[in-house]
């Protein structure tokens, strides 16, 4: 049987140590605060951003969400993000993706300053990832990581597969397991015989955007497989990318959805403003 890998555990490690750090700030008058802009009324959005408040409770953070209606213009969003980046109070922005049809997202990223991009989206921070002297990660890559770290499931020399290529996750995942000495392929929508490629792989990170796509077919004997999906299945389930019933007895470990990679993101949104608070206060 597999380790299943419990996102929930680490995550709340994560975020009682960011607490801990937070309360010795609040000693010295520092409160770290996160603005997080929700434009629209998209169900998951909504989600997304609750439970990031609740994370900011939990961690003793100031919180501020800015609802905007679906109607927001662009000028207006960017006066917004232009006003967040020059409040002293406010040391992490994050703006809530997908905007609605008409909203230029790039513009609204690039916007944000460097300094409070918790999101790790920014140009700059991008670039900083690329060489590896980065102040933030993106979230999500950077949960996965903090996952391997805690199950000790070491990355050098291994062979990396990442199933998926988008600027959120499969890139900058890519870098990460780069960064720790992984030897990584990078596969996507014209990869050819994708299953010989995954079949490589020690360490498997599926993150397409597609219902239970791999199968044990696709999965090496006593691989460590990572899921980052999120999908709902024929009969509305939640599932990841990976087939985990189909899989699991074939792994060494796996990450299980929901309640793998899905918690590790908002706690590193917090391990990621307490940061930006820190550097903003120099301490």
């Amino acid at each position: 049987m597999a380790i299943i890998i419990d996102g929930k555990k680490v995550s709340a490690e994560v975020k009682e140590q960011v607490r801990l750090e937070t309360a010795q700030l609040l000693q010295k008058g520092i409160r770290p605060g996160l603005a997080v802009i929700i434009v629209g009324d998209d169900p998951a959005s909504r989600v997304y951003v609750n439970n990031k408040k609740k994370a900011c409770e939990t961690v003793g953070f100031l919180s501020r969400e800015y609802a905007l209606p679906a109607t927001t213009t662009q000028q207006e969003l960017l006066d917004l993000v232009k006003e967040l980046n020059n409040d002293r109070e406010i040391n992490g922005i994050l703006c809530q993706l997908p905007l609605p049809q008409g909203l230029d997202e790039k513009a609204v990223i690039e916007a944000i300053s460097p300094l409070k991009d918790v999101d790790a989206f920014h140009a700059s921070n991008v670039g900083k990832i690329m060489i590896g002297d980065y102040d933030f990660l993106p979230c999500t890559p950077a949960g996965v990581m903090e996952m391997l770290h805690s199950y000790n499931i070491k990355v050098e020399g291994k062979k990396c597969v990442v199933i998926g290529r988008s600027n959120i996750v499969g890139k900058p995942m890519a870098m990460l397991l780069l960064h720790e000495n992984g030897t990584v392929t990078i596969t996507h929508s014209r990869t050819k015989n994708l299953s010989e490629v995954t079949k490589e792989a020690d360490i498997l990170v599926a993150a397409i955007g597609r219902a239970k796509f791999v199968g044990a077919d696709m999965v090496k004997e006593g691989a460590v497989v990572i899921d980052v999906g999120m999908n709902r299945d024929e009969s509305g389930k939640l599932c990841g990318d990976v087939d985990f019933e189909e899989v699991k007895d074939k792994c060494y470990a796996i990450t299980p959805v929901p309640g793998g990679v899905g918690p590790m993101t908002i706690a590193i949104l917090m391990k990621n403003t307490l940061k930006a608070c820190k550097i903003q206060n120099n301490c």
